[in-house]
């Protein structure tokens, strides 16, 4: 851990409340997403269009901060991504006991790829910073 980096301790517990509130939260995102695809179905016409279009792309999105910032934090990508999965997975354990919620291999699935999307992020950030900066020569 690098003690030069406090913003992003910052930015893991702002995410962990943020996703504290969402698991935790009344409304479930699964009737959130439920109502954003009749929306889309009636408003827009899209007869077609199917929640997990959005259910997806939204899981794998949740979990791009987490992988970028364990990666940053921990300067190893495999820490993050294995701690984002083993997050996602004791996520869905809870969901199984909070009423209106389903576990779903998929969920988890899809938050792997999104930390793994983050890690790789976070790689390419670890690296360009810890290129040596050329001095640059002004001709005068």
């Amino acid at each position: 851990m690098s003690p030069r980096r406090p913003w992003v301790v910052w930015a893991l517990v702002a995410y962990g409340i943020i996703a504290i509130a969402l698991l935790l939260s009344p409304i479930g995102p699964g009737e959130i997403v439920d109502a954003a695809t009749r929306w889309i179905r009636t408003g827009w016409g899209w007869t077609q269009f199917r929640q997990g279009w959005i259910e997806a792309p939204a899981n794998v999105l949740l979990f791009v901060p987490l992988g970028l910032l364990l990666t940053l934090l921990f300067r190893r990508p495999w820490v993050g991504v294995v701690l984002a999965v083993t997050l996602s997975v004791a996520v869905e354990v809870v969901q199984t006991v909070l009423p209106g919620r389903i576990a779903s291999p998929r969920d988890v699935l899809a938050n792997l790829i999104g930390a793994v999307i983050g890690a790789v992020i976070g790689v390419i950030i670890l690296r360009r910073r810890s290129r040596p900066r050329r001095a640059t020569t002004h001709a005068g």
